[in-house]
């Protein structure tokens, strides 16, 4: 067993070097695995997952026999190792002297080996560090010739690039592109901005640009997603092109530009077509909406990252998040043994009171506490969240926080029949409670997943200490304040921000974050008049209003006053900015699907029939559609009845709930 760990800075040619070594063992016959981490959470079970899904092996026990056991030599590869910083101590002493002594293992990341790497006596003998620098002038030269770059111009691209491997590998790109160089490069400027910007310029046609562009927005690109981003049925060509280019790498879940390159297109397509630049945007969250929709456990988990990838640089939000660390952390069911800790965390930050609060919770409702584990198992942080819906004053009053946010409920929000509500009464990290760091970053992570799927969810509130500090980010997530669920233990005022999903429903939220993305954080886009457009139906005015519009279907001016337009089940299709006459049309479709979900079963295919000769293609009066469908009018009469009940039960549970996965 043997490790080489190879380092240098971004765009310096160690994932080139990885692959090299993987084009050699191929002609020499020998196994060899690259795994790119970047996207794999730093966690044992995702990471043997990985490996086991790269290998083809089954369980993650046969993984490691096979590998422990092995008589064969084989070489493993470990690209982009600091996204596994957090994995470092478990690999170095757990994971990798299971090896077997055949394995070679080759770890490939921007920072050096820690420093107990090399302090620790077993790995002394084993361990080979590979720093990796710019080329010199001769290897420089060497692969400009290799390129096919006439030798007159290798001295001004040296200057140039400096030997930078991916400046050298661009700007070889542009020259087979264009037959020439840019001249006339400002030394001083950003090399490979500088040569990104000129190389964009000349890409085989304005379909392979757009194909550049849409793939520097995205975390990960694969044929399905570029397909909805241009729009196009086929981009097999495309994609190969994409795949073709040298500052384009590869990973589990699709391809992606190396950082340098991602920054400088994004940052060019900006400034040069901002209004393309929101059209892509605009492609990327339908895609991840509708994806979030169908996906559910880690395919769900990935699509929200996705989606949240979208947000990265804005300006305002960027203060308040840590995107690119875990803290080693990761999400995790609350054991019975956790909640000492638990209750001595709220203890520490929060008080005597207020950790007797907690463990009430914890006994009462253990489901919802959720915390976030080293690997060691220690817990570096938690999550609480309380389930309104279940409880009763009595039950609430154990705890102001509760008792104050189901009050506010029954007075300005009043849950209908079905409908749920979220109280997230506790929420820290270990050491720095509620300030911005990994474990607060990853916790916000998980109230959005929970907002999104969670069935029938009504309205969430979030207690919060400092409710100033937060206000910036809570205004961009459409988070209110709430004075009046606001509450005191021993002294300390908690602030209580609040947002209701039946007037901004969850697709409607990520719209609006998506503009906000647009905009920079320079100005807070106002939901536009979300809470005025949406309106919140009991199941009696609902029924009512479902019939009204039955008997308007072919008639759609006298559906424009229906006040489904203002449903859930209707904005939640067209958004909040459609026409009346959008509205109205997606609710003829709203009741003509629904009805004919009654079709497929012959059971119930008599129901479907007496509607639609009743409201769908109506016949001149009730009689007729009775004789048309040979029925005695009673019959008749009681088929259509059971329909309308049918069909107006399904269109509840859609407007009090989303279906579930």
């Amino acid at each position: 067993m043997g490790l080489l760990y190879v380092h240098g800075p971004g765009g310096i040619g160690k994932t080139s070097l990885l692959l090299e070594f993987l084009s050699l063992c191929g002609q020499s016959r020998i196994p060899a695995y690259y795994l790119d981490t970047r996207h794999v959470e730093p966690s044992p079970e995702a990471f043997l997952s990985s490996l086991s899904q790269l290998m083809g092996a089954a369980p993650e026990a046969e993984l490691l026999a096979s590998l422990s056991s092995s008589s064969h030599r084989l070489l493993l590869m470990i690209d982009t190792y600091e996204a596994l910083s957090p994995l470092d101590s478990w690999l170095r002493e757990s994971f990798l002297p299971q090896l077997s002594q055949s394995v070679l293992t080759v770890i490939a990341g921007r920072n050096p080996p820690a420093a107990e790497w090399r302090s620790d006596p077993g790995w002394q003998a084993l361990l080979r560090a590979l720093p990796l620098r710019n080329l010199s002038p001769q290897e420089s030269r060497a692969y400009l010739k290799k390129r096919s770059i006439p030798e007159e111009h290798h001295t001004s691209l040296l200057q140039l690039t400096r030997g930078h491997p991916l400046a050298l590998s661009l700007i070889a790109d542009t020259f087979s592109q264009r037959g020439d160089y840019p001249p006339g490069m400002d030394m001083a400027s950003d090399i490979v901005n500088a040569i990104l910007d000129r190389f964009i310029q000349k890409v085989p046609g304005p379909a392979h640009r757009s194909a550049l562009e849409a793939c520097a927005l995205l975390r990960t690109t694969n044929e399905a997603v570029l397909s909805a981003m241009l729009a196009l049925p086929d981009v097999f060509e495309l994609f190969s092109w994409l795949k073709s280019l040298s500052f384009i790498e590869r990973g589990l879940r699709g391809i992606f530009p190396h950082d340098l390159a991602r920054d400088a297109l994004i940052a060019e397509l900006r400034w040069r077509n901002p209004d393309w630049y929101a059209e892509l945007h605009r492609r990327a969250r339908t895609y991840y909406q509708a994806r979030l929709r169908q996906a559910d456990g880690h395919d769900q988990h990935a699509v929200l990252f996705d989606y949240v990838f979208l947000h990265r640089e804005n300006l305002l939000v960027r203060p308040y998040f840590e995107w690119q660390a875990s803290g080693g952390a990761f999400p995790d069911s609350a054991r019975e043994e956790d909640r000492t800790t638990i209750v001595e965390m709220v203890r520490r930050h929060e008080g005597q009171q207020s950790a007797e609060y907690a463990a009430f919770w914890l006994e009462h409702q253990p489901g919802g506490a959720l915390v976030f584990r080293e690997l060691s198992g220690a817990i570096e942080g938690f999550l609480f969240c309380i389930h309104l819906h279940e409880l009763d004053e009595r039950q609430a009053a154990a705890d102001p926080g509760a008792l104050a946010a189901w009050r506010y409920l029954r007075a300005h929000a009043p849950l209908r029949q079905g409908e749920k509500a979220t109280l997230f009464r506790f929420w820290m990290a270990r050491e720095a409670y509620q300030a911005v760091s990994s474990i607060q970053s990853l916790i916000t992570v998980h109230v959005v997943l929970h907002c999104l799927t969670t069935a029938g969810l009504a309205f969430t509130f979030l207690q919060v200490a400092d409710p100033e500090f937060w206000a910036p980010a809570s205004a961009y997530a459409d988070l209110s304040y709430l004075p009046e669920a606001s509450f005191s233990v021993d002294g300390r005022k908690y602030g209580v921000l609040g947002h209701d999903w039946r007037a901004v429903p969850p697709m409607a939220w990520l719209d609006l974050l998506a503009r906000r993305e647009l905009e920079m954080g320079l100005a807070i886009a106002q939901p536009p008049a979300a809470q005025e457009n949406l309106l919140v139906l009991n199941q009696a005015d609902f029924d009512s209003a479902i019939k009204e519009a039955l008997r308007g279907y072919t008639q759609q001016e006298s559906l424009h006053r229906n006040p489904l337009l203002r449903s859930r089940i209707i904005l939640d299709r067209t958004g909040v900015l459609s026409s009346r006459a959008q509205r109205a049309t997606a609710l003829q479709d709203t009741l003509r699907e629904a009805a004919e979900t009654l079709r497929s079963s012959p059971r119930d295919a008599k129901l479907y029939r007496a509607l639609l000769q009743t409201y769908f293609k109506p016949a001149s009066s009730q009689e007729r559609a009775a004789e048309e469908l040979d029925l005695p009018f009673s019959t008749y009469r009681r088929h259509l009845q059971e329909g309308v009940a049918r069909l107006t039960a399904s269109l509840w549970e859609k407007e009090v709930g989303w279906e579930e996965k």
